[in-house]
């Protein structure tokens, strides 16, 4: 009997989450139709505020030259790369959080954009190197995650409660070992390590027009060195975002002078 109730109680647990995991939310943008899965509230709410979460970044895609290649480097659940494919670009999301990965998957296959995403389920850093990817959150959709570090987007000590070990790599080094072809545009979202990334690819951003990067106001050592790196680099900033949280975040446009 109680072997009876056992299955019967996985059973239900397992239709649950099957129903969860088919939740979709729909929305249009621009005149571009675009679904999402949405099997938590943190998912619905990233679909739901897709147009007005951030408008500067939407405007960015909406720029961008027909066939171009977007690296979307903290990819998520691939919102704003279903979007740069749904507007031509042949985009590579990268994405180490295996949590985010199946939601990421998912809404690509739901959107029929299976030859227009690349996904690299890997870490970009300052150097290749087997190490930890630490989270903050194991939530579909989850984000403030950190590779390598102990900090998080604000500089401070990251509140951890799950890490697993995998790759990570210089994106200059990347694009040798895979033969990928050079990016257009490059939105860098990945919660602190921003300025680490940026100083493993030197190669890789010379041909980039423009990019986009999250920057934390209040992490000096990361906004000085993107800001003084893309400078040298020869961007201009035309463009900050509105300010957001305790750090000052805020997401800045770069494009090359």
């Amino acid at each position: 009997m109680k072997t009876h109730i056992i299955k019967f109680y996985f059973i239900f647990i397992e239709k649950i989450i099957v129903l969860l995991l088919n939740r979709n939310t729909k929305i249009t943008h621009n005149n571009v139709n675009l679904e999402f899965y949405s099997p938590n509230f943190l998912c619905y709410y990233r679909s739901n505020t897709f147009s007005t979460k951030e408008p500067e970044t939407l405007e960015w895609i909406d720029s961008f030259e027909k066939d171009s290649v977007f690296w979307d480097i903290g990819a998520n659940v691939g919102l704003y790369s279903i979007y740069a494919a749904k507007k031509n670009s042949m985009v590579y999301a990268f994405e180490p959080s295996f949590f985010n990965l199946e939601i990421l998957v998912r809404n690509i296959n739901q959107n029929n954009l299976m030859s227009k995403i690349h996904v690299l389920p890997i870490a970009l850093s300052d150097k290749s190197i087997l190490s930890e990817f630490r989270l903050t959150s194991i939530q579909w959709g989850g984000a403030l995650s950190t590779f390598d570090k102990k900090y998080g987007y604000d500089g401070n000590n990251l509140n951890q409660i799950f890490s697993y070990l995998t790759i990570g790599f210089k994106a200059d080094e990347l694009l040798k070992i895979l033969n990928l072809p050079n990016p257009d545009y490059i939105k860098l979202d990945v919660d602190g390590i921003e300025h680490l990334i940026l100083s493993g690819a030197d190669s890789t951003l010379s041909k980039v027009k423009s990019i986009l990067i999250e920057i934390s106001s209040g992490f000096h050592e990361q906004r000085d060195f993107c800001n003084n790196l893309l400078g040298k680099l020869g961007f201009n900033n035309v463009r900050n975002g509105e300010i957001s949280g305790p750090a000052g975040t805020i997401n800045q446009i770069w494009e090359r002078k």
